[in-house]
């Protein structure tokens, strides 16, 4: 019974010692970048009704949900997914602006993944979502903001594969896919079966044009010929053509920000987030089997809540951000200013004057009497194990 006492559930864990130092080093670096980018914080409840995930609002499916009643017989869940309610707060706080609104975030997300392989169900994301800007200009500060933040938290090797949300609804209007076929559909991309489209295509008796632009869907990084000839393609077919224009207007912003070497074009790309109406994105390194970062643009999501308001945002998965840097063996530059000052007991109001005077000065000081079972090489080992560089006795 004592043991059982000592587990956690699973999916979810305790983050100690020097892993915790990490995240919260890690986290202050992402939420900086967010921050020279004029975005100011927010923070949501970690519970909400459960309206705000419904499944007509395109989140998270309710069988993955934690929900519970309160007092009052309410059905609440457990946050899934930060855009709901970012986009619910931004309705009710900012109803009139008619100007951008820039919101960052962070804190925790609840998943009850019912395929559960080892994935974490309770993580942390930092993010952002940029409200009230449905230019491709604002498409491409999201994603300069999602490399910067992943190249200052000591990330280099990455890549964003970004995709359009469009496209892929577009190509289900032109060949007139029913909902059986387009769950086949959905369900090959998701595995990343492209040889499984490929005969899928075939089925679908579809025209030249048609057979060339499903042929995107199995292409992990589409060049500028490729988008270019698509664009020819779809001439007759506006919700496709306007998803490539989208995208080709794009890849030249991204050239101003000079962070053209990590975007891939995906048009495959499809998300389990039904409330995507334009660029989608997912962020990939060595390390994780899992996205790093995933986001896109939701320009109908706000009218649910009350307000008809484009919005672009991406949220940075900082658990798996941190599993990569440590399969990578990339180091954490952690702050070196600690000190362990171990005094006997006629030298306490010495110590605890030399304590604040250092800290003070910025050092982040332990004090500790000094206890006659141990040795001075215990407090050396002590102070070794949690990082403290400097020791002095008095």
């Amino acid at each position: 019974m004592k043991d059982e006492l000592l587990h956690t559930p699973d999916g979810v864990r305790d983050i100690y010692n020097g892993e915790c130092q990490k995240k919260i080093y890690i986290q202050d670096k992402l939420h900086q970048v967010l921050l020279k980018y004029g975005y100011h914080d927010i923070q949501t409840p970690t519970f909400e009704f459960f309206n705000i995930f419904s499944r007509e609002i395109g989140t998270t499916p309710s069988k993955d949900l934690y929900k519970f009643f309160d007092k009052e017989g309410n059905t609440l869940v457990l946050r899934p997914d930060f855009t709901p309610s970012i986009a619910r707060s931004a309705v009710k706080y900012y109803l009139e602006e008619d100007m951008p609104v820039k919101l960052c975030y962070l804190g925790n997300t609840y998943v009850n993944y019912t395929d559960y392989k080892g994935r974490l169900k309770e993580t942390t994301q930092c993010g952002a979502e940029l409200i009230g800007d449905a230019t491709i200009s604002a498409d491409a500060e999201i994603l300069a903001m999602t490399v910067e933040s992943l190249k200052a938290a000591g990330l280099h090797d990455f890549q964003i594969s970004v995709g359009h949300a469009q496209f892929f609804l577009g190509l289900l209007h032109a060949a007139r896919m029913n909902e059986e076929e387009e769950a086949q559909l959905r369900e090959l991309l998701h595995n990343k079966n492209f040889f499984g489209v490929e005969e899928f295509a075939d089925t679908l008796h579809l025209s030249e044009d048609l057979r060339v632009l499903f042929g995107l869907l199995a292409s992990f990084d589409s060049s500028d010929e490729a988008l270019f000839e698509a664009r020819e393609k779809a001439k007759n077919y506006p919700e496709i053509s306007d998803a490539i224009e989208q995208l080709i207007e794009l890849r030249n912003y991204l050239k101003f920000y000079g962070i053209e070497k990590y975007i891939s074009y995906e048009l495959g790309i499809i998300s389990d987030h039904q409330y995507y109406t334009g660029i989608i994105f997912s962020g990939y390194t060595f390390g994780t089997g899992e996205a790093i970062v995933k986001g896109g643009r939701y320009d109908k999501l706000l009218g649910y809540f009350g307000k008809n308001a484009p919005a672009i945002g991406f949220g940075i998965i900082v658990d798996q951000l941190l599993l990569a840097l440590s399969r990578q063996k990339i180091e954490i530059d952690l702050p070196n200013n600690f000190a362990l000052l171990v005094f006997e007991k006629e030298h306490a109001a010495e110590a605890i004057r030399k304590a604040q005077i250092l800290r003070t000065q910025g050092t982040m000081v332990q004090t500790v009497l000094f206890d006659d079972t141990k040795t001075k090489e215990d407090y050396f080992n002590y102070a070794a194990k949690n990082h403290i560089s400097r020791v002095e006795f008095l």
